[in-house]
């Protein structure tokens, strides 16, 4: 790979993740705040991430796999974000943000498979060309969160700057991708079935009981998921922690060095103690949340913060690895789009749904709720999911990791081996 490529394909990666995180994690705070939005709009708004991760398969599947280049389809996809992101910010209420959001995240969220299929046809050993790349995604999303704490929007009640600082930059990326090297579809002629699509060549795993128990715990837990990342910077901020959102950039930067220390665990661990740590840290951190607060217990909302890489590395990447060993070489692929599509899509899905509802009942005033409640919620959720895993899961097996393993976050998003 040449310089040229490496610069480009990195700021590519670090604009995709920056685009994000400069306007996801703060926008459950801009709804309530200047959109006046409740807490089930809240919920259908952030629940547009998940029809657009069940969508995505069909853009990919359709159009980029069969019909164009993949750096053509990231352009027009990222310039017509863009043009979304701008309009939003004429928005002056719920009803007028949510259709578009909607289209938004249709449109944004075939770009994460769309930068990886990128990236890869570049490469000819990814496994060791792929992270260098990858982690400028991370430093994007974690900088995303820096600029708006530093700049202080939250307080300030500016957090429409934040769409506008995202539009330029998916701007800037359209116009990139017309730049990158050429991605020809890869399926380019070939017929494609719902089942190749959706992944569901590889539901055979589900026969496996100790595979089934982890899928249904993996759907289960995106529930408690769902309230993390939809009202965890309303509540920072509702508290009185200032610059909440660059300090939930810790998350970023505590998943990144949890990642790196992964393969001592696998060796000391099995995989069900790998995913019960994981599934278990979900719990401590909303109990955390919970009875945290910027006086005297000000520790518990940086830990619980800071809490995100074991609660998401223990347990989705390994995951990821699990379903990865288990599939075979023919189902790879297809599995990992299934075990996405039932997490991002389906369980997050439910997430947003039920969280909205729960934060309404508990809100005491215009400006305040019982946190307290609301956080127990979630950790019981997770808690019972913790329960029946180690009561049915049965797979006490070490994985086997391969050199320069690299998994994508989701961030919060996709994920790919």
């Amino acid at each position: 790979m040449t310089v040229t490529t490496r610069v480009k394909l990195s700021t590519m990666m670090f604009l995709e993740f920056f685009i994000w995180g400069a306007w996801f994690v703060t926008m459950g705070t801009y709804l309530g705040k200047t959109l006046n939005a409740t807490g089930v709009q809240n919920g259908n708004a952030y629940a547009t991430q998940s029809w657009g991760a069940i969508i995505a398969p069909f853009v990919i599947g359709l159009i980029a796999d069969r019909f164009f280049s993949a750096q053509k389809v990231l352009g027009i996809l990222h310039l017509t974000g863009a043009a979304l992101l701008y309009y939003i910010t004429t928005q002056t209420n719920f009803e007028g943000f949510f259709p578009i959001i909607f289209a938004y995240m249709v449109v944004y969220m075939p770009t994460l498979a769309l930068v990886n299929s990128v990236s890869f046809r570049q490469m000819q050993n990814p496994s060791k060309e792929f992270p260098p790349i990858r982690v400028f995604g991370t430093l994007g999303w974690i900088i995303a969160g820096l600029v708006i704490g530093w700049l202080g929007w939250e307080q300030s009640n500016s957090l429409v700057l934040t769409f506008k600082m995202a539009a330029a930059a998916s701007l800037i990326l359209g116009l990139l991708s017309f730049t990158l090297p050429a991605t020809p579809p890869a399926k380019k002629g070939q017929k494609a079935s719902l089942g190749d699509i959706l992944g569901l060549d590889s539901l055979g795993l589900l026969k496996n009981r100790s595979y089934l128990t982890f899928f249904l715990a993996s759907v289960a837990i995106c529930v408690p998921l769902a309230f993390y990342y939809n009202f965890t910077n309303p509540f920072l901020n509702e508290v009185g922690m200032k610059a909440a959102a660059g300090v939930q950039s810790l998350g970023q930067v505590s998943e990144f060095l949890f990642m790196a220390l992964m393969p001592l665990f696998f060796v000391r661990l099995g995989v069900k103690k790998m995913l019960a740590v994981g599934m278990l840290a979900w719990v401590i951190r909303y109990i955390f949340f919970a009875y945290g607060n910027v006086e005297s217990n000000y520790w518990m909302l940086i830990a619980g913060i800071v809490m995100h890489g074991i609660c998401y590395d223990f347990f989705f990447v390994t995951g990821q690895i699990y379903t990865d060993n288990l599939a075979g070489e023919k189902f790879k692929s297809a599995a990992q789009g299934f075990i996405t599509l039932a997490t991002y899509g389906v369980g997050m899905l439910m997430g947003s749904y039920i969280s909205g509802p729960v934060v309404d009942k508990y809100k005491l005033t215009e400006t305040s709720h019982n946190w307290t409640s609301i956080w127990l919620i979630p950790a019981a959720i997770a808690g019972v999911v913790f329960l029946l895993f180690i009561i049915f899961f049965k797979d006490t097996n070490q994985i086997q990791t391969k050199p320069g393993l690299d998994i994508e976050e989701p961030g919060l998003g996709r994920a790919d081996i």
